[in-house]
């Protein structure tokens, strides 16, 4: 008996064929009741010869089973074949697409390809539920996608799964990536307040009495939580609910008790004594209550700690026994040449060293001593640094005058803000602003009462002024070429400024400012007499000249008269005509025009104010 297979190997339906085998079941079919097949040779009924009967038949039994072995193993074969053709199994599917029988590189591709086809919605955004709100995150801040690698990974399996690679694959859930933090920090901000806040654990003082804060669990966001119902839901079609979890604080109740009786309690019982190598300080229990934090991170988590800059307020007055101030280096003009003030390092109690040391002997009844080293204080600049700024010679200067005297108010806000600025150093790249360098300009800094504009009339009011030394600034400024960054005009025209390129200030609104966009230092040098204030520019020359040209006035209007009640805060006008004027300001150098900026104001027509009652 032989077995036939087909030319052949057809992979999807693989056969084998035994035609002598169904010959021998239909001659069974037909044989005597004794067993006997035709051709034998025995008595009807009776068993058969050993040597006769049983051998051909056991024979043709081996040789049955040999061609179902043979037959099984072909068999084998071409199924093994069917189902390990390619790396995904048959029947696999992701995002509907079929990838059975395909290879990693083709599944990859084809899974890419489909990504690709979504891409709209892929990318629109995710709409969420907290409770009970709805937001909606965008994909690609939250670093949402499908991992396309692992999908394919995971779809691919084990070569050793051969069950899964006999009778099929199935459909894979896509493999979802996203930033669990900024998943997180995007639903805080998108969804605003929800859940129950936790009550972080604390240890507060009450003067230098400490007193408990005991936790309490709330509701919120995990970040893991969240992460994984996006990742799960993304793809479903529906809006995404955003689980509440339960959320304890780390430290609880017991840990705030035992912090008030081995560390808050012990650390305001009395003085610490700190040494120096420049004398002792004490630190009082009252300035260890405002230093000593017992307060809890984000996860409720207390851990004790000094606030540096709260010991040192606290303290700031021993301190400054025992410290050393650094001195920068200076510039200051002396018989019409720059001149170098050196520079000197300080020295500083190194509080960060100190906050450890104060943290290990507070809790101790006795021996709350410890030692401090002063670390060097290095100025702000140098006088290496000063010296490489290039500040040689004079850039610019420009002068107007005041009426009345220096004892006249107006005069006196003039003088003090000019000595404020005096001396001020402006690195290459750095921007200066006016009322960033003296700050507020009231009684306590020494300015007094005189006329401002104030709703489109003069009034008395602290630091009136400083509007002239503002625009005296900004011209030595416009002047030297630097680059103004901000400066507004006054709604009137006063004579005694040049139009259009002169400004106002007024605290802390209006501002003037501008940058060194020179690779110089620039030093502002002040001065004054009694009728007049000057401000000139020290650096190094990179323009030949700076100039101005002014266009004609036009749209002039003429003022009207108002009528004021009569009062101490009533202040009459002549009034002024109003007019639009632009300004070019002109840079030259190498003989040449190298640059034109242009300037544009509309001054407003200043009324005749009348301190009477109108005439009938």
């Amino acid at each position: 008996m032989t077995a036939h297979t087909p030319d052949a190997f057809d992979s999807s339906a693989p056969t084998v064929q035994f035609p002598v085998v169904r010959a021998e079941r239909q001659s069974t079919a037909e044989s005597t009741p004794g067993g006997g097949q035709p051709g034998d040779r025995g008595e009807p009924g009776a068993p058969a010869a050993a040597s006769g009967g049983d051998a051909p038949r056991r024979g043709r039994r081996a040789l049955i089973a040999s061609a179902v072995a043979a037959a099984a193993v072909v068999a084998a074969g071409g199924v093994a074949g069917y189902a390990y053709a390619g790396d995904v199994p048959r029947g696999t599917t992701v995002l509907g697409v079929e990838l059975g029988g395909a290879t990693r590189a083709e599944a990859t591709a084809a899974l890419r390809a489909e990504l690709a086809r979504r891409a709209d919605r892929l990318a629109a955004p995710v709409p969420v539920t907290v409770a009970g709100k709805t937001a909606r995150i965008t994909p690609a801040s939250v670093g949402l996608a499908v991992d396309v690698e692992a999908t394919v990974a995971a779809a691919t399996g084990k070569k050793s799964d051969r069950l899964t690679r006999l009778f099929g694959g199935h459909e894979v859930q896509p493999v979802v990536t996203v930033d669990a933090a900024r998943l997180d920090a995007e639903l805080r901000r998108a969804a605003g307040t929800f859940g129950e806040q936790m009550t972080m654990p604390a240890v507060v003082f009450e003067g230098i009495t400490p007193k408990p804060v005991y936790p309490r669990p709330g509701k919120g966001l995990d970040a893991e939580r969240s992460a994984q119902a996006v990742r799960e839901g993304w793809l479903g079609g529906q809006a995404v609910a955003i689980p509440l979890v339960e959320l304890h604080p780390a430290s609880d109740a017991a840990e705030v008790d035992r912090l008030v009786a081995e560390l808050a309690g012990p650390a305001v019982a009395a003085p610490v004594t700190v040494t120096t190598d420049r004398g002792e300080l004490t630190i009082p229990p009252a300035a260890t209550a405002k230093s000593l934090r017992l307060t809890a991170d984000k996860n409720g988590k207390i851990n004790p700690r000094i606030d540096q800059k709260a010991l040192r307020a606290a303290i700031a007055g021993q301190l400054a026994k025992i410290e050393v101030k650094p001195k920068d280096a200076t510039v200051s003009i002396s018989g019409g040449k720059p001149r170098v003030s050196p520079s000197a390092p300080g020295q500083q109690v190194d509080l960060s060293a100190l906050a450890g040391e104060l943290l290990a002997v507070l809790p101790k009844p006795d021996g709350r001593h410890v030692t401090a080293a002063l670390k060097p204080l290095q100025p702000g600049t140098t006088t290496e640094e000063i010296v490489k700024l290039g500040i040689k010679e004079r850039v610019s200067t420009f002068t107007t005058h005041f009426d009345g005297g220096l004892s006249d108010p107006r005069s006196h806000n003039i003088v003090t803000a000019a000595k404020k600025v005096d001396g001020a150093l402006v690195k290459p790249g750095k921007v200066f602003s006016l009322n960033g360098y003296t700050g507020p300009r009231g009684y306590a800094e020494g300015y007094k009462d005189a006329p401002v504009i104030l709703d489109g009339k003069l009034v008395p009011g602290v630091g009136g002024g400083i509007s002239q030394f503002t625009t005296t600034l900004f011209n030595a400024t416009y002047y030297a070429g630097l680059e103004d960054v901000q400066h507004t005009p006054h709604s009137y025209w006063f004579s005694r400024y040049p139009s259009v390129i002169e400004s106002t200030i007024f605290y802390p609104t209006l501002d003037f400012k501008f940058r060194n966009d020179t690779p110089y230092g620039v030093v502002i040098d002040t001065s004054f007499t009694s009728s007049s204030i000057t401000v000139s520019i020290w650096s190094t020359k990179v323009y030949d000249s700076v100039t101005t040209e002014w266009s004609p006035r036009r749209d002039i209007t003429t003022p009207e008269t108002v009528y004021l009640e009569p009062g101490p805060t009533c202040i009459a006008t002549d009034g002024i005509n109003g007019f639009t004027q632009d300004a070019w300001r002109i840079f030259r150098k190498g003989g040449k025009e190298v640059e034109r900026e242009k300037f544009t104001w509309r001054y407003l027509p200043e009324p005749r104010y009348r301190c009477a009652e109108k005439p009938a």
